[in-house]
């Protein structure tokens, strides 16, 4: 949720800044003023006899309530050949249970003023729905339903395999998703964390009994997270909960544990994509960064957002601002439970291909070599503690924050801890986390558009080209 809207302010600010060169700003603003003092959710956590986590967030006034469960288990959890498994489970939870049809589950959630939001990502199952306060309780009776009874109904699969396998098909056409899943198999090479979405000939395998099996083994409530925010009675909402999902019982088969642990450090080489006829080439460098747990998170954020993370980042100043290359370049710092990547991305016209790359190159490797100005370093802070507590404006933001934080292995006191740590952040601090993580030497480099261009472009740098594994 965080990176969603951090996208979206980057873009506003994008057209901020075009609007400024028309009419210039007046000289002499007044400095920053104090910063408001953060104000942290809180949290009341138990945990169901059956294992279940439940963290309940009561927020009086708009009468909703925003739900979010989170069972271990995504994509790196599949069974092997059947890469994938995950996206067509929770794209068919939903469509039917032992008692009620695709679309009597439709027509309820509705009734109480919400839907069903069912997505799987490489550590997870996410299941989500907002909902009307005093429509809470038949929410949740369904909500309960579907993780203990979904049945995946032969029919339904059929069909929700059919549409999958179209939309994969245009995804597969995407330069973006070309390079991350050539960059997932550099990163990981064939470990869990490797695969990030079906392939065509794993989907046109996978059966309706195969996705009984794997939910009879998934979903279970000692690996799974109950967040509620909004409007309620804690004291109604714990025992209705209990009530409602205290009867879900985990397999007697102890829970599978997945080993993601990624690779010491990726290989310094250039993997390359061909798309033939491309007018662009999709570069992608990456290497892994700190657990959302390690010490050096906050300052490795910090750092990230003054080197490509905000619209006024180094990198976005240089090749967009400046040179014309890009237009709309950026970094990430993403973290998985078992590894953290730091990412940075640019489309960039075929003309400049290895001038981005250069480009690209001497930023990370300044980010490393020189601390950042007093002014990078209080606009990075308060850029991120503005985003934070935009975010948790938004009750299903709150609730997908404290679920983060959970699959991370972090309790809901992280959010305190975050900004009180990136308010606190010094120079010095970002500057170990720079020379850790950013040197150019780290990456590895992905690159997907037309393969002469590629290869003309990036032999100068010395570096191996290599197709995809």
């Amino acid at each position: 949720m965080k990176s969603v809207l951090t996208v979206i302010l980057v873009s506003l600010f994008a057209a901020g800044a075009q609007a400024q060169k028309e009419t210039p700003l007046p000289k002499d603003l007044p400095a920053y003023g104090p910063q408001p003092s953060f104000q942290t959710p809180d949290v009341k956590a138990s945990k169901l006899d059956n294992g279940l986590m439940v963290w309940l967030v009561a927020q009086p006034g708009l009468p909703k309530v925003a739900f979010r469960l989170v069972l271990l288990g995504g994509l790196a959890a599949d069974p092997p050949g059947r890469p994938g498994l995950s996206e067509l489970l929770a794209r068919t939870l939903n469509q039917g249970t032992k008692t009620r049809s695709a679309r009597q589950i439709a027509e309820e959630i509705q009734a109480a003023g919400g839907d069903l939001g069912i997505s799987a990502s490489r550590d997870s199952t996410l299941v989500t729905t907002t909902v009307l306060s005093s429509k809470t309780e038949p929410a949740v009776s369904l909500l309960a339903d579907v993780l203990e009874n979904a049945s995946f109904p032969d029919n339904e699969v059929a069909l929700a395999r059919r549409n999958l396998s179209d939309s994969l098909r245009q995804r597969e056409a995407q330069p973006g998703f070309q390079a991350n899943r050539a960059l997932a198999r550099a990163l990981f090479g064939s470990g869990p964390y490797s695969t990030i979405a079906p392939t065509q000939d794993s989907l046109s395998q996978m059966t309706a009994e195969e996705l009984r099996q794997e939910f009879a083994r998934r979903f279970r409530p000692d690996q799974a997270i109950l967040v509620a925010v909004g409007d309620f009675d804690p004291a109604k909402m714990s025992a209705m909960l209990k009530e409602k999902l205290g009867t879900w019982k985990a397999s007697a088969a102890p829970a599978t544990a997945v080993n993601a642990k990624p690779p010491a450090a990726p290989p310094h080489a250039v993997t390359f994509v061909a798309r033939p006829n491309s007018v662009q080439t999709t570069l992608v460098l990456a290497s892994f960064g700190p657990l959302r747990s390690d010490p050096d998170y906050e300052a490795a954020d910090v750092a990230n957002a003054i080197y490509g993370g905000t619209f006024t980042s180094r990198l976005i100043v240089n090749i967009r601002e400046d040179k014309g290359y890009t237009y709309s370049p950026g970094s990430n710092l993403d973290t998985l439970r078992q590894a953290g990547v730091l990412r940075t991305q640019a489309d960039v016209r075929n003309a400049v291909t290895g001038a981005s790359l250069n480009e690209i190159t001497y930023e990370l490797n300044r980010m490393a070599t020189t601390s950042p100005t007093e002014e990078e370093l209080n606009r990075a802070k308060r850029f991120l503690l503005g985003i934070e507590a935009i975010t948790l404006q938004v009750r299903s933001a709150v609730a997908g924050e404290l679920t983060e934080l959970w699959l991370n292995g972090l309790g809901p006191e992280g959010i305190s801890t975050y900004n009180q740590k990136v308010s606190a952040m010094k120079a010095e601090d970002v500057d170990s986390a720079a020379r850790k993580y950013f040197p150019a030497s780290r990456m590895t480099i992905v690159a997907v558009g037309e393969e002469k261009v590629i290869h003309d472009a990036l032999e100068p740098f010395g570096l191996p080209l290599q197709s995809p594994k």
